[in-house]
């Protein structure tokens, strides 16, 4: 299998938001409920949000297997650390060392990070594994209110950079 990896532009705003309305469908309802994954997937993976979490400076991030798209991640700098928003690997192509090859390529991205944050959902026990082997630990546990009488109840993890 052929990987390769690129930033995304706005251009690929259409593509980040098909690719997130597939993966969080297909791996989603077994941890949280469809009226919440719309709520999200409105909200926060909607082109016009897309767009907009860029323009507020976080950086999007294609992964291809073969020439098709299979993956998108988003992360933004911060003042200290890099803040990893979003990092959804196509669900049919898990355990193939797509979700490694692409975390790796977004560590030297942002090599100037001393830190990496992110927020798992503590259900979603595939993605914290992942992180577990990534060297990513536990910092803290929440229950964030996003509205619409939903929250994520998340671990918050991190780990050192590169």
């Amino acid at each position: 299998m052929h990987l390769s990896f690129r930033k995304a532009t706005s251009e690929d705003i259409p593509l980040i938001n098909e690719l997130a309305q597939k993966i969080w469908r297909e791996h989603y309802p077994a941890i949280i409920s469809i009226e919440q994954i719309d709520f999200m997937l409105l909200n926060r993976y909607s082109k016009r949000a897309i767009e907009e979490s860029m323009q507020r400076g976080e950086q999007y991030y294609l992964a291809y297997a073969n020439n098709e798209p299979v993956a998108y991640a988003g992360i933004e700098s911060k003042d200290s650390f890099s803040y990893l928003h979003k990092f959804y690997v196509d669900v049919s192509n898990h355990r193939h060392g797509i979700g490694r090859q692409f975390f790796d390529y977004l560590l030297h991205q942002n090599e100037s990070a001393k830190l990496i944050k992110l927020q798992v959902n503590r259900s979603n026990y595939k993605a914290i594994n992942f992180y577990f082997k990534n060297g990513f630990v536990i910092e803290t546990t929440g229950d964030f209110d996003i509205g619409g009488g939903y929250f994520m109840n998340d671990f918050v993890m991190v780990r050192q950079a590169l």
